[in-house]
């Protein structure tokens, strides 16, 4: 039977809330199908998910994860798939009076009538707003209250490479690429569901969990020792594998997605077209999960970044091109993409940009191609840390000399603005080495100034907190209080504030110490943390990753409450340092990095912060050192160079 629309009970409320366009729909690429697309194929079975990217509309639209699994989704006629975004407090006030369930923005479906409920986590201060939204869909908080009548709650995204904190309100979590799992998934539900939906709810998940590759985790047991740390986390039942494996897509050329990118109705965080150009990293940079848990890379060609980039622009009117990865300088054949793209975009309001670059792989000519046709916008780089000690510790070898080099050759070819991003609270960081940044950023300007022959040079200093995350060398680490993270960086803006030479020259931004402290709870947190998370939620907390919805008051005084008789506390999951033997929250699920390499990895940065000179090189132009992806995964490192030009399409 088809499900009613709610937006005829939505459609009337609209003028009362701010910014109602973004619950209407209806963008362009957007899908809507029928109820029962599934009943005319083989086994008259539909598939139905709901996915959601647990923020503001603005913030989940440009999302590409959501958006290819939407469209891959969607390209099958037994599978609807639909997306959600989470609601402000002024909607989530109208659907409460109204009795309004949350809704999908394509045909305005309650989410609880869905087979699948997806959600993409690329950070953990979206768990809120997942319960939130779970509330509003009328389906139970926690995973064991439901029934068959629920959808299927699955998390995904990088958050889920440890999804303990939130294991009571997930049904499943997926590692790695979605791409393939989302389809071998809906596989399953079909299959269970034309077969009479034997065994109910209980059945499907086992189905689920035997895959190896979909973590279940009401199939697991947690057991803890006196001191409050892990004993061990073993299956309850036969059949299910003690460790769930991360599923990689070697070949990203076979999907070449969003093919059918969706063009926002309203204004959103990033309004370009985004092809990314290859995945994974191995730069080996200690503190980047990302890196970590996405290798190996893996390449996509020259034609099909091409041909994605033509028929983007063509589908859906973008004028910026952004070319993505975790280092997109790094791709074999860079220069050749960015000349040929260059060519063929000259004279049209197209322009091209490279979000994410390495000092070390920068150079003007690349950086030419991507401004000719006259957009120069500020170049960006990330030395992370202060103090060449400190990017010898967390592996990114990148000197003060490479870097004065390449801001030399930016401002002496006409760049005006340069941003430099760092890390304050890495392991085994000083004052020093966080005032040195202050040095850095002086010598900038002074280097631009020298070669431009202006006064007119500008450098942003843009600082993060560092929070320890699960599958990498710093998994280990203790994190920086916030008050000691809050002196330091108080220290650095007196710093530069007090130079009148560069103060009016350089900008200052940062963050408190405060959220990185709650995002470093949810990042290494156990099952008990999600009673935490739940006394947020129940105490008002929605968004928050957004600074105005947030209160670390409300977060400590939850921790109070939930963590109470449990003997350990928020400084037991952030402040702490690990050893090798403690059994980390995440240990049974797989990315692939093997523990002692990781701990070697740990070792050697402790090394570096006492003066050895050890650097891990990226395996991609070295001899494989060993980190246990590739043999594990059954995986190996796809680069080129191919040797292929663009497609020998006309320039526009």
């Amino acid at each position: 039977m088809s499900v009613a629309s709610v937006f005829p009970r939505l459609e009337a409320k609209l003028p009362s809330v701010q910014k109602p366009i973004q619950y209407v729909g209806g963008e362009l690429n957007s899908v809507v199908k029928d109820w029962d697309c599934g009943a005319d194929t083989e086994s008259g079975e539909t598939v139905r998910w709901a996915l959601m990217y647990p923020d503001a509309y603005e913030v989940g639209l440009p999302n590409q994860g959501v958006q290819i699994l939407y469209e891959v989704l969607n390209e099958r006629d037994w599978i609807l798939a639909e997306r959600t975004y989470s609601v402000w407090p002024d909607m989530e006030k109208v659907m409460r009076d109204e009795q309004i369930p949350q809704f999908t923005v394509d045909g305005h479906r309650p989410v609880g009538a869905f087979d699948l409920f997806g959600l993409s986590f690329s950070t953990e201060l979206g768990y809120t707003n997942m319960l939130n939204a779970l509330d509003l869909a009328g389906i139970p908080l926690h995973a064991a209250d439901r029934t068959e009548d629920h959808p299927v709650v699955i998390a995904g995204g990088h958050a889920a490479f440890n999804p303990e904190p939130i294991a009571d309100f997930v049904d499943a979590a997926v590692l790695g690429d979605g791409e393939e799992v989302v389809l071998a998934i809906s596989d399953v539900v079909r299959e269970w569901k034309s077969e009479g939906r034997p065994g109910g709810r209980e059945e499907l998940l086992r189905r689920l969990a035997v895959t190896g590759n979909i973590y279940v985790p009401r199939f697991y047991d947690v057991a803890y020792t006196a001191d409050g740390s892990i004993e061990a986390v073993v299956p309850n039942r036969p059949g299910i594998p003690f460790r769930v494996r991360k599923h990689t897509l070697m070949d990203l050329d076979q999907w070449p997605y969003p093919a059918n990118p969706l063009v926002p109705l309203a204004e959103t965080v990033h309004e370009r077209f985004s092809v990314e150009i290859f995945r994974g990293c191995t730069r080996g940079c200690r503190f980047c999960q990302a890196g970590m848990i996405t290798r190996p890379v893996r390449e996509r060609s020259i034609e099909t970044i091409g041909a994605m980039v033509e028929n983007g622009i063509r589908k859906s009117g973008f004028e910026e091109v952004g070319l993505l990865s975790l280092s997109s300088a790094d791709h074999t054949e860079i220069a050749d993409v960015a000349k040929g793209l260059a060519d063929r975009y000259e004279g049209s309001n197209v322009s091209l940009s490279l979000p994410s670059t390495r000092v070390d792989a920068f150079n003007i000519t690349l950086a030419n191609e991507f401004s000719r046709n006259g957009r120069r916008s500020g170049l960006t780089f990330a030395p992370e840390g202060g103090s060449e000690r400190m990017r010898k510790v967390i592996n990114k070898m990148v000197s003060e000399d490479d870097l004065i080099r390449t801001v030399a050759a930016a401002y002496s070819h006409g760049w005006r603005q340069v941003k430099l991003y760092f890390m304050v609270g890495l392991p085994t960081e000083t004052d020093e080495d966080v005032l040195q940044v202050a040095e850095l950023a002086k010598r900038v300007i002074a280097t631009g100034r020298e070669v431009s022959g202006r006064n007119d040079i500008r450098c942003t200093v843009s600082i993060g907190g560092f929070v320890p995350k699960p599958h990498t060398p710093f998994q280990w680490a203790a994190q920086l209080d916030h008050e000691a993270t809050d002196d330091r960086l108080k220290k650095l803006r007196d710093v530069v504030r007090d130079d009148k030479k560069y103060a009016r020259a350089i900008g200052f931004r940062y963050h408190d110490g405060k959220p990185g402290i709650v995002e470093g709870l949810l990042s290494r947190g156990d099952r008990r943390v999600g009673r935490v998370i739940e006394e947020v939620w129940r105490d008002g907390g929605r968004f928050d990753g957004w600074s105005e919805h947030f209160s670390y008051d409300r977060w400590m005084q939850a921790a109070e409450r939930g963590l109470a008789g449990t003997g350990v506390d928020v400084d037991w999951f952030t402040t702490r340092e690990r050893d090798y033997d403690e059994v980390l929250p995440w240990e049974h699920l797989d990315s692939g990095l093997d523990k002692d390499w990781l701990w070697g990895d740990w070792e050697d940065a402790l090394a570096a912060a006492e003066g050895a000179d050890i650097e891990i090189e990226d395996c991609r132009w070295t001899p494989c050192y060993d980190c246990g992806v590739c043999p594990e995964m059954g995986t190996e490192i796809q680069v080129g160079p191919t040797g292929q030009k663009l497609l020998p399409l006309s320039v526009v």
